[in-house]
């Protein structure tokens, strides 16, 4: 546990290079409220004045859904905790039974109807692939999530992390893993979906640290890990819309793609590689990939000589339920 100066002495820390930005303490690695009272109070306690002041605007916490009751949701609110993020995995009993779990759907939503009846941001996290998982569950999983009306999502695909019940499952030849491909193909649809129903996804993928790598001595023994993982699944949905663009024009034209500034990287692939698939599956050359800061972070616009066409992810690309699994 840290201890009440050395939370202090980060915040400080922080806050010497934050600038304007609001600062929130989050506490995330754990299941806070399965701690006793008394050590969520001794976390809690030494943010009060920093609250009371407004050097600090909140605070969020990490938990389970079956660690979540109105008595702790009423203690954390008195405490300055505005954000709650659930790691419901999965809304399918037969994998989170399998994986182990410990909860059900029911428990998941019963903590949603709680936390958000009591004024919580509350955050969802799912992870698909986990034993007894398929793209058609975990896709019903996502739409069930977004039904319970999450301020945000977290999409995490299962990896097998070393020292694990998964890891054993996966050495006995009881588990296989999602391929990268195949995580990165689910968690296009599942992106599409959370951005329609207007549902922020705030990270897809587990974020790269140095203990986190797909090597030897790394803690990922297998599955779907990819340092830019969210990337990938962005450059995805793009080659879907350039793909749809590119069948009003003729093979071996000369297109010029533009894009929001932040997009450029997203639209051309990791090292350029949806610009050597559409000319591979396409047969269109893409001479140029200009910005315009006009242009949504969803859209794109496709050119050669005097044809123009526009396109936006939202509302041009549709994966129905069939296309999904396809996709999957």
């Amino acid at each position: 546990m840290p201890t009440p100066g050395e939370m202090l002495s980060r915040i400080a820390a922080y806050r010497g290079t934050a600038g304007e930005r609001d600062i929130e303490v989050a506490f995330f690695g754990g299941t806070f409220t399965s701690l006793p009272f008394r050590l969520q109070e001794r976390l809690l306690a030494p943010l009060q004045p920093l609250l009371e002041k407004g050097d600090l605007v909140a605070v969020r916490v990490s938990t389970r859904p079956d660690a979540v009751d109105q008595n702790s949701a009423e203690f954390l609110m008195a405490r300055g905790v505005r954000t709650v993020e659930l790691g419901i995995q999965s809304l399918d009993d037969t994998v989170l039974a399998l994986a182990g779990r410990g909860h059900s759907a029911q428990d998941a939503e019963n903590a949603c109807r709680i936390l958000s009846g009591a004024g919580f941001r509350v955050g969802l996290q799912l992870m698909p692939g986990l034993p007894g998982d398929s793209p058609a569950k975990a896709l019903a999983t996502l739409r069930r999530a977004i039904g319970l009306g999450p301020c945000f999502l977290r999409i995490y695909p299962a990896l097998v992390i070393a020292g694990t019940g998964l890891e054993r499952l996966y050495r006995a030849g009881d588990y296989t893993p999602m391929s990268l491909p195949e995580a990165v193909s689910l968690c296009k649809v599942m992106l599409h979906e959370a951005l329609r129903a207007s549902v922020p996804v705030v990270r897809i993928g587990l974020q790269a640290t140095e203990e986190l790598q797909l090597q030897p001595g790394g803690a990922v023994i297998a599955g779907p890990y990819h340092p830019a993982f969210r990337q990938l699944v962005e450059a995805e949905l793009f080659f879907d819309l350039m793909t749809k663009l590119a069948t009003e024009f003729l093979p071996n034209h000369k297109v010029i793609l533009s894009s929001a500034p932040s997009r450029v990287s997203d639209v051309a692939g990791q090292r350029r590689a949806n610009v050597r698939r559409l000319r591979r599956t396409q047969g269109v050359e893409i001479a140029a990939i200009k910005t315009d800061p006009c242009l949504s972070p969803l859209e794109l616009r496709m050119e050669a000589d005097n044809l123009v066409r526009m396109g936006n992810m939202l509302l041009d690309l549709d994966y129905t339920r069939e296309e999904a699994s396809r996709a999957c």
